[in-house]
């Protein structure tokens, strides 16, 4: 990580979390075909074509979260992240940091239990990928947004633009 800290995030950085936000809402959101794919196999069925297309493109999708993930990671270890601001009470500065780490893990635990499922058939990846994988993304991303909103309307530092503008 660089000696000092940036103090915005660079368009690289931008474009990664922007791209990896839409394909991971995407992804949360267009989930049903999966499961329909997923229990027709294990009927014993074929899955109909929409839904086997449609699960196909859930994992796929998982699929380049895990890569832009990886590149995320690499970016972020050597490129580093702007401080947080002097407003920012230190407990809620130590649950950012684990928060943004969580997001680390689950952009390369989600997409490997989805493939662990889809791919190989693992039942225990799958409820992991389904269950409580799933649930602690989406409680992130509800607190992610929490606590850019807190920063911009509660203690006026504009945080936001630093993954927003330039």
């Amino acid at each position: 990580m660089p000696a000092l800290a940036p103090t915005s995030y660079s368009i690289l950085q931008k474009a990664l979390h922007w791209t990896m936000a839409l394909l991971i809402l995407f992804n949360l959101i267009f989930s049903d075909a999966m499961e329909e794919a997923t229990e027709a196999y294990e009927r014993g069925e074929v899955p109909s074509p929409e839904d086997l297309s449609s699960a196909n493109i859930h994992a796929y999708v998982g699929i380049a979260v895990l890569c832009l993930g990886l590149i995320r990671l690499v970016v972020r270890l050597t490129r580093g992240a702007p401080d947080a601001p002097p407003e920012e009470p230190p407990v809620l500065r130590l649950a950012a940091k684990i928060a943004h780490w969580s997001f680390y893990a689950l952009f390369i635990l989600l997409p490997l239990s989805g493939i662990g499922k889809y791919y190989f058939g693992n039942d225990t990846a799958g409820f992991v990928h389904a269950g409580p994988l799933k649930l602690l993304m989406w409680v992130l991303i509800v607190v992610h947004i929490a606590a850019v909103l807190v920063h911009q309307f509660y203690w006026k530092t504009p945080i936001a633009q630093r993954m927003t503008k330039g």
